[in-house]
């Protein structure tokens, strides 16, 4: 095991996914200097048997793909798709501005639109900023000048509209007519590093 995935299990509190095992959110710089600021730690093994699992899944006629070449999906799910960084290119890890603390991730409830879950975050100051994913929210983009300690209240299923009022979302329907995603505050994409 590197120095630097003990380093990094010791400091962040991973997320324990049902999947996947334990994932440590991180920023990770590589030995040519490349500083990630959003990457995952996650075990390999549990990857390597999910793999298996589906691919056997598929040859067996039990998967849920279809198609003329389940099997060639599936392989190219695992082997051509993602962001993925190599063990042994890390030089070191540290904990990540844009991991969203496990507290605050949690008050994060539900599914506002198909697809998509929307919120906004008071800060301490007294401002507001609309927030939304799909489904992605273990590293979030920070307005200026905020760190996610500055979160006082989430308030879900909502966004601030143009004129700074906090507008609540209906569940299960249509966005309104002022609802502009290009506003919102965003999911990061990260990079996954599999260890033994």
């Amino acid at each position: 095991m590197y120095e630097w995935v003990n380093s990094i299990r010791g400091e962040v509190e991973p997320i324990e996914d049902p999947i996947y095992g334990s994932l440590y959110r991180c920023s990770l710089t590589l030995k040519d200097g490349t500083f990630l600021p959003c990457a995952v730690i996650q075990p390999r093994q549990r990857l390597v048997d999910l793999a298996k699992r589906r691919i056997k899944e598929e040859l067996e006629g039990k998967g849920s793909l279809g198609g003329d070449d389940p099997y060639g999906q599936i392989v190219t799910s695992f082997v051509t798709r993602g962001n993925r960084v190599n063990d042994y290119d890390v030089a070191s890890s540290c904990v990540s501005k844009h991991a969203i603390p496990l507290a605050l991730l949690k008050q994060i409830r539900g599914e506002t639109f198909m697809a998509w879950t929307g919120w906004v975050f008071r800060m301490r100051d007294g401002r507001v900023f609309s927030y939304g994913t799909p489904f992605r929210a273990e590293f979030l983009q920070l307005p200026d000048g905020y760190e996610f300690n500055d979160v006082v209240e989430v308030i879900n299923h909502s966004f601030v509209d143009s004129s700074g009022a906090v507008v609540a979302l209906a569940e299960g329907a249509s966005p309104p007519a002022n609802y502009d995603r290009k506003t919102v505050l965003r999911e990061r994409p990260f990079f996954i590093c599999a260890v033994d």
